[in-house]
């Protein structure tokens, strides 16, 4: 098998049939050896049966069936086990990346002799408030991780067998894929592409924020030293103040009232307290769910035609 293109399946009936027929001349383009692989992650619409659909028209699809909705990011990974070309072109079949893109890939990585070539985004998309707090996640992350993520870096990406099999071997429950996909390493060279906007976002304000607490905690250790050079800082402005105090009533005889500052203080450190509290819960948490080593997907049943 010389390739084999992935796609996870989400609300995807509408394109799906559209994604097939493209993806496959562009596929064919490249070698008459390859797969389809179309990971349905708990779709609420019939993409699970314009699949299996696909299956009977065409020996080239094969659908992975999970017992219920995981995570884009655990589905993607779920596909990429199955896959068993030399090389796996990873992309979302909602047809806001181009499956046309495969030639230009597939190009790309002979040329450069990389294991990895991915798309990125020229421009985000979106109104000011995805644009804004997409360029938050990425500056946010970069500044808290020691392992950066390329601006605006999209789904499509063609890989080498022995990248593939070196992605596979992270086995984390808590599963943020475009931080997996940077500390696997080996040569990764970006490509810019267009994206199309075909479909309003799914990823809410309150999803991109769980996202970014989700992807700094899982790759850096930055909060927890943070919260102790905070805790540090607390410490000697509190000392300082002490001692201010302190002179100010041994030589001045200067008594500082005032119930509001007690107040403000009070609720100050009560705040942090909770914060820093709620740092290190995040942190226990994620080692209580590793520690359980439950399956990240659980699949229900395979679809392919076999001859």
């Amino acid at each position: 098998m010389n390739l084999s293109v992935v796609s996870t399946l989400y609300r995807s009936a509408r394109h799906l049939r559209e994604f097939h027929a493209r993806v496959s001349r562009a596929a064919q383009a490249v070698t008459p050896a390859y797969e389809i692989v179309l990971v349905n992650d708990g779709s609420p619409d019939d993409a699970l049966d314009v699949a299996r659909q696909l299956v009977v028209a065409d020996p080239h699809v094969r659908v992975v069936d999970l017992a219920r909705n995981f995570g884009h990011h655990k589905a993607m990974m779920t596909g990429l086990s199955y896959a068993r070309g030399a090389r796996v072109f990873l992309i979302d079949c909602d047809l806001e990346e181009d499956p046309e893109l495969l030639a230009t890939f597939e190009q790309r990585m002979k040329e450069s002799g990389a294991d990895v070539v991915f798309g990125v985004q020229a421009r985000r998309r979106g109104g000011i408030l995805e644009r804004v707090s997409g360029w938050l996640f990425f500056a946010s992350f970069n500044a808290l991780s020691a392992h950066e993520l390329p601006t605006n870096v999209l789904t499509v990406r063609l890989m080498t067998r022995r990248y593939v099999d070196a992605l596979l071997r992270h086995q984390e429950r808590e599963t943020v894929i475009a931080g997996l996909w940077s500390i696997t390493g080996f040569d990764q060279v970006a490509v810019t592409v267009a994206k199309h906007a075909r479909n309003s976002t799914t990823y809410s304000l309150r999803r991109k924020v769980s996202i970014l607490v989700n992807s700094v905690t899982s790759f850096s250790d930055a909060p927890l030293v943070m919260v102790f050079y905070l805790g540090l800082t607390i410490s000697a402005l509190a000392a300082t103040a002490a001692g201010y105090l302190l002179v100010r009533r041994l030589f001045f005889g200067v008594l500082l009232a005032g119930w509001p500052s007690l107040i403000v203080s009070v609720w100050l450190l009560g705040g942090l307290t909770l914060f820093c509290l709620g740092i290190l819960g995040i942190y226990l948490s994620k080692i209580f769910i590793e520690t359980k080593q439950r399956p990240y997907t659980i699949v229900r049943d395979v679809y392919e035609r076999r001859e």
